[in-house]
């Protein structure tokens, strides 16, 4: 006997069965029953939502010779023909490798023939974004004055690729993402009929790694399965999609948030030791820290036991909500890099070390927290309140003065994204990595420095003045300005009068020139 995957024995056959689009499934039944069938549809959603399911209901529906609130009865023979693939007057065409205008044109030519066993001829076209020009075009003409006996219901997981033309002949449905717990739902019903014995946490794993999808969530316990074993667990689910366990996750995360480079290091080693994928770890990662920054502000963890959430709660009191949003951003962008590059280890390896040397930002948001905190010791009578309230405006007064300073800007030089970028290409990814988002200007003509706008950790500056690296920007910059030129690392905080001084100082001593000062 064949054996049949998951995800196509369980396909829905009516639409009670479609999981989580009941907004949609109740319309279309409406008017089958009303009898105000239009003649194109399309439905638009993301990969495993019900597109192409809800579509071939509907061409059995308005073709059952039995139907019954609007569902297909699934017994009759036009039902039984459509369902085994034999019914002609039912088309399923993949646009995605039928995409020509000859195939269109076909479609067109057989429009005019009356179906040959049922009312109406139906034409299912998938990933219609897919179509060429010139199948759009001749795909418009029969769509706007299609014969009573045709329709159209049209699939996509992209409908701004779809001409407007298109578009505005169509009723359209957007299927949205299938929420975790109507996924559970249907887990257990799959679960229970195929004898499959799996906990409560391996299918909340399995539904949030599905991203809404019911096909993904299907074909991840098929995964499961395979392994023959009697029962399936959280840790047996993360192991085959090569997801890593909380604890490591938690360590590289720990890491990450007390800039600990060796720390890091070693959890990357672990995880990459035991197999793990890089895309499925980074994802992860992301998902955690997300999680931390709900914890923080709802307190909210659903899907972790009693200790994972006690080391959330530990981590969530040593970092900012603003960090943990600058954490996702940066990570988020690691994760583009990574898609582009051949060298995903170094690349990931890079990126997380990187973020040991961002600056936490001290803005206002982190200031109102330091605010509430004092002020929730003053409530707890811990301070003199006219004392602490003199000293916190003092403080706020400092810290817009600092911000209101005028400082000399250095004359920008162009060009310099590009030695970053070429710094990437040539493999030099410390190099790259600590001079992402550094400005550079001219001092004066024999020098330039490289300005750090988030500040100059002393990791960084520790990387960068290794003299192999330093050598290796002084010589781009030198190709750059067509001059031998000399490179200095500055922050938000160095005064630049004095950097000037300096460098005019250290070019009199170097090429033994004397330099006498003027009075006028």
């Amino acid at each position: 006997m064949n054996y049949t995957a998951l995800y196509r024995k369980f396909r829905p056959v009516t639409f009670s069965e479609v999981v989580g689009q009941e907004h949609i499934t109740k319309t279309l039944k409406n008017q089958i029953i009303a009898g105000r069938i239009g003649h194109a549809y399309l439905f638009n959603g993301g990969r495993g939502t019900g597109k192409t399911s809800s579509a071939k209901i509907m061409a059995r529906a308005i073709n059952c010779l039995n139907p019954k609130d609007g569902e297909p009865c699934n017994e009759c023979e036009i039902c039984k023909a459509a369902i085994s693939g034999s019914l002609t007057d039912i088309v399923e065409m993949d646009a995605a490798s039928n995409n020509s205008v000859e195939d269109i044109r076909a479609i067109r030519e057989e429009v005019n023939f009356l179906p040959t066993a049922s009312k109406y001829r139906v034409y299912i076209i998938d990933e219609v974004h897919m179509l060429s020009i010139g199948a759009f075009n001749a795909l418009l003409k029969t769509l706007e004055e299609p014969p009573e006996h045709v329709k159209f219901i049209l699939a996509t997981t992209e409908p701004q690729k779809l001409p407007a033309t298109i578009l505005s002949r169509c009723q359209r449905f957007d299927f949205k993402k299938i929420s975790d717990e109507d996924i559970i739902k249907r887990l257990k019903i799959v679960a229970k009929e195929s004898k499959i014995e799996i906990t409560d946490e391996a299918l909340k794993v399995i539904a949030t790694m599905s991203e809404g999808a019911m096909r993904d969530a299907l074909s991840i316990l098929e995964r499961c399965i395979q392994d023959g074993l009697d029962k399936i667990d959280e840790v047996k689910v993360k192991d085959l999609i090569g997801i890593p366990q909380t604890t490591f996750i938690n360590k590289l995360v720990n890491g990450i948030i007390e800039k600990d480079v060796d720390l890091i290091l070693t959890s990357i080693e672990d995880i990459l030791s035991s197999g793990k994928d890089l895309v499925n770890t980074l994802w992860e990662i992301i998902k955690y820290i997300k999680d931390i920054l709900l914890y923080k502000s709802s307190k909210n963890t659903s899907i972790y036991n009693e200790d994972e959430i006690n080391q959330i709660k530990q981590i969530s009191e040593k970092v900012s909500k603003q960090r943990l949003v600058n954490l996702i951003y940066n990570l988020s962008q690691l994760e583009n890099d990574m898609k582009k590059s051949s060298q995903k280890i170094i690349i990931f390896q890079a990126g997380i070390i990187r973020l040991c040397s961002e600056i936490e930002s001290d803005g206002l948001e982190e200031l109102k927290e330091k605010i509430n905190k004092l002020e929730e010791k003053i409530q707890n009578g811990q301070f003199n309140t006219k004392q602490t309230k003199q000293q916190t405006n003092l403080n706020i007064e400092q810290k817009q003065e600092q911000k209101q300073e005028e400082k000399v800007k250095l004359k920008p030089i162009n060009g310099w994204k590009d030695i970053v970028e070429n710094f990437k290409t040539q493999g030099k990814l410390m190099l790259y990595t600590n001079l992402i988002n550094t400005n550079l200007g001219e001092v004066n003509d024999i020098t330039v420095a490289i300005e750090f706008p988030k500040g100059l950790t002393a990791f960084g500056k520790t990387v960068l003045e290794k003299p192999e690296n330093m050598q290796e920007i002084e010589k781009q910059v030198s190709i750059l300005k067509g001059k031998e030129m000399h490179v200095k690392l500055i922050d938000k905080n160095t005064d630049l009068s004095k950097l000037i001084d300096k460098t005019i100082e250290g070019y009199a001593k170097k090429n033994n020139v004397n330099l006498d000062v003027i009075d006028n």
